[in-house]
């Protein structure tokens, strides 16, 4: 739905300038569209939402007023089961309610739930109770067996998502309101592990491919319409179960423009009231806007880039260390991501570090500073070619782009000619980095937005014991990956820990990773809007409290 009385850019329009790939021959810095930086998704072409007229809802939302909100990218998916892109999460934590959701910090607190979890059975049993309120908004209530079928899914349907929660072993629903799932071992962070968007089970299991379009939801907002990898609209639910915590906002456009420079100019114009993922280079515009203020917040998210341990040259410890060696993360991390990241040096985000009491300070001496001497030295006792044909790639994303060129520029400061960095639309890349073929990439640049435990990055992106997808680099350290379980399958905490230090430290030095940064997650807001702020999960847009004045 779009206002009259102001002409915002279209979808079509923002993707027109817009190629699926492009490769770089390392001269200079690359300019193109900003693809968000969440861990996933892509930026296809779209439509357009309808319009509204006076920015009002005509829905259940009555005449309260509209918020306009600008994502980096379009949703994928409606179906938090098989859901595994930053965008789809932002819109789906609006019209679904989850089991347990996050307060204004990276707390729990029970929503479908009725309260925390009762533990037994020296950590393998959880049971939880289910509030007998929550309802559907087709009239049907929350039961325990929708809280089962949302957390067995992903891993009976082997979706991205399974390893979430493949350590349980069964759920059952004792009554309507009392859930019991049982874990193949003690797993420490399962709490969070049950920040899940709670499913109507009954009707996602007679059609699951119609669910992911219009799926049955409880949330405080309904899904009036969307596109894939477009755009959403949502209206207020007015019959809200919860109606203590019914919005003030009677709908919310959310609506990719993948263009940083466009996402910027939209907000100064009034087009839009939020946006996200301000670019380094424009935040003092933001910042300089008298009609709008910049929020941020240190976000639980790690960026890197990643080598292909399994064929081609990288598959020697010694060449991993030689590209180190080309760069200067430290340099590259301040050319092109401050101010709106940080330096990182381990796969944990600060929180996570400072909260484990993890060795950052030695960590972080593990990464080289530039030194091309050494890189050549390397090189040729690895004996790779001078005219080698050297590929990385990287997703859509004028950051992660950059370190991307940052390692290219040092590697034909090095001696190399041959290098390509290319960038790839999402679904491309996707599918491209998960091969370990040295012809798709010798390296690649990623980022991960996890929860707060150090299970969610370690295992997913470190760990060769990881069920379903890969994390692309295939490399062979198999003791770290058996400690990685280990700490995955321990309610020891301090025990946990050191296995933590003790595979993350073999893992640096054996440059599987080379770690780059960390995101703020940033937005500007435009004045008209009150009560937004941003939140440490990226996949979190909170609008609780949340009011526009026109």
């Amino acid at each position: 739905m779009r206002r009259q009385h102001t002409q915002r850019i279209s979808r079509r329009k923002i993707l027109a300038g817009g190629a699926a790939g492009t490769s770089l021959l390392l001269a200079g810095c690359a300019g193109g569209g900003d693809g968000g930086d969440g861990s996933g998704g892509n930026g296809s072409d779209g439509g357009d939402g309808s319009d509204s007229g006076d920015g009002s809802d005509g829905g259940d939302g009555g005449s309260a007023p509209t918020l306009f909100f600008a994502q980096a990218k379009g949703p994928l998916d409606m179906d938090p089961v098989v859901m595994n892109d930053v965008p789809s999460a932002q819109i789906a934590g609006r019209i679904f309610d989850g089991l347990y959701e996050y307060t204004d910090g990276v707390s729990l607190e029970p929503k479908i739930a009725a309260d925390m979890p009762t533990v037994e059975r020296d950590g393998t049993r959880f049971i939880v109770p289910i509030r007998e309120d929550a309802q559907f908004q087709n009239g049907d209530p929350v039961t325990a067996e929708d809280v089962v079928h949302t957390m067995m899914a992903p891993v009976e349907e082997q979706t991205e998502n399974a390893s979430e929660v493949d350590m349980i072993d069964t759920g059952e629903a004792i009554d309507e309101t009392t859930a019991q799932f049982d874990l193949k071992y003690p797993y420490g962070a399962f709490t969070i592990a049950m920040a899940r968007n709670v499913v109507n089970a009954s009707v996602r299991q007679e059609d699951t491919e119609a669910y992911n379009m219009d799926p049955v939801t409880s949330g405080p907002f309904k899904l009036s319409e969307w596109e894939p990898e477009s755009y959403a609209t949502l209206e207020r639910w007015d019959d809200y179960w919860d109606s203590d915590n019914l919005p003030e906002i009677g709908t919310v456009e959310f609506e990719p423009i993948v263009e940083q420079t466009t996402r910027v100019t939209e907000l100064e114009t009034g087009n839009v009231d939020v946006i996200e993922s301000i670019p380094p280079q424009l935040y003092e515009t933001v910042e300089a806007n008298q009609n709008a203020t910049l929020t941020e917040e240190p976000g639980i998210g790690y960026f890197y880039l990643a080598f292909n341990c399994n064929e081609g040259p990288t598959s020697d410890p010694l060449v991993r260390e030689a590209v180190d060696y080309c760069v200067s993360m430290d340099q590259a991390v301040e050319n092109f991501v401050e101010p709106a990241g940080v330096r990182q040096s381990s796969p944990f985000p600060s929180s996570i570090s400072e909260e484990w009491n993890f060795p950052t300070d030695e960590w972080s001496d593990i990464q080289h500073d530039q030194d091309l001497e050494e890189a050549q030295a390397l090189f040729e006792e690895a004996g790779v070619p001078m005219d080698y044909n050297w590929r990385i790639i990287v997703p859509p994303d004028n950051k992660r782009e950059q370190i991307g060129i940052s390692i290219g520029d040092g590697l034909q400061n090095a001696g190399f000619q041959n290098v390509e960095v290319q960038r790839l639309d999402w679904g491309t890349f996707l599918d491209a980095y998960v091969t370990g073929n040295e012809d798709d990439y010798n390296m690649y640049t990623l980022g991960w937005s996890g929860s707060p435990d150090p299970d969610t990055f370690a295992y997913n992106l470190l760990s060769q014991e990881t069920e379903g997808v890969t994390n692309g680099t295939f490399h062979g350290y198999d003791e770290a990956s058996q400690k990685l379980t280990q700490a995955r399958e321990s309610a020891d905490r301090e025990e946990r820990r050191q296995l933590y230090i003790d595979a993350t430290t073999s893992l640096l030095e054996g440059r599987v990773h080379l770690p780059a940064y960390n995101l703020n997650n940033s937005y500007g807001v435009r004045n008209v809007v009150e009560g937004f702020s941003s939140h440490p999960i990226s996949t979190e847009v909170q609008l609780d409290g949340v009011t526009v004045t026109r």
